[in-house]
Formats: C-alpha cells, sequence, structure tokens
C-alpha cells in the first residue's frame, strides 16, 4: 500500500496511447492494463505504477500523483498552503482524486483507494 502523502504513480501524456504502449514495451518490457483507446495503466509487481493518458504533451507533461489516506483534509491543506484547485475531487473506479497546480506551476494529483473517503 502507497505511504500517506507520497508519489505512487505517474501519468504520462501522450499523443497516441497505441504507439507508446508499442514504444514503452519494446524499449523496457513493460506491460500495460487497457482501459479503452485513450488511458492504459503501466503493470507492475504492486499492480500499477503509472499509466500513459492521451493529450497533448506540450500542454501536459507528466503528471505526478500522490497517495493519500484522507483525500478532503489533503484538498484542504493544499488549499491552505496555496495551491490552486484544478479539478475538483471526483470518483473513479477504485477511488477518488483531486488535480492542483502548486505556487510554480507544477500539476499535481492526489488520490485515495477509498471511496467512501469524502463528504460530498
Amino acid at each position: 500500500m502507497a505511504g500517506h502523502h507520497r508519489i505512487d504513480y505517474i501519468e504520462f501524456t501522450v499523443t497516441d496511447p497505441s504507439r507508446s504502449r508499442d514504444f514503452y514495451g519494446m524499449a523496457f518490457g513493460w506491460e500495460f492494463n487497457d482501459y479503452g483507446p485513450d488511458y492504459s495503466g503501466i503493470r507492475d509487481d504492486d499492480g500499477e505504477a503509472g499509466g500513459l493518458a492521451r493529450g497533448n504533451p506540450q500542454e501536459a507533461g507528466p503528471l505526478p500523483i500522490l497517495y493519500s489516506e484522507d483525500l478532503d483534509s489533503t484538498l484542504q491543506s493544499v488549499r491552505d498552503a496555496g495551491g490552486t484547485i484544478t479539478q475538483e475531487p471526483y470518483d473513479f473506479p477504485g477511488g477518488r482524486r483531486f488535480h492542483f497546480r502548486d505556487p510554480d506551476g507544477n500539476d499535481l494529483a492526489v488520490y485515495t483507494d477509498v471511496e467512501e473517503n469524502h463528504n460530498s
């Protein structure tokens, strides 16, 4: 299990997920879990270590994703520290997450795997 507030996952923005799967598979032997034409998870011994998300890499570089044991508390901490919430918490299969930008403009996300851990 991921540690609280540690980087746990990284998403690479790619223009062609199929081509990127072929590249990373050939270059590093990576294997993938496909979630449709726009997203593939990068498998590792513990489940997934990252993903390939369709988008424009010039507009959105790699996205570090941190784990939180208490998403609502982390959301408030990010706000209190001066982060800008760019995507409010939302559900995804297996959990919830939000996106934010730090004061220097870096985009990050935070997730929890506990779906009921929210007050919405």
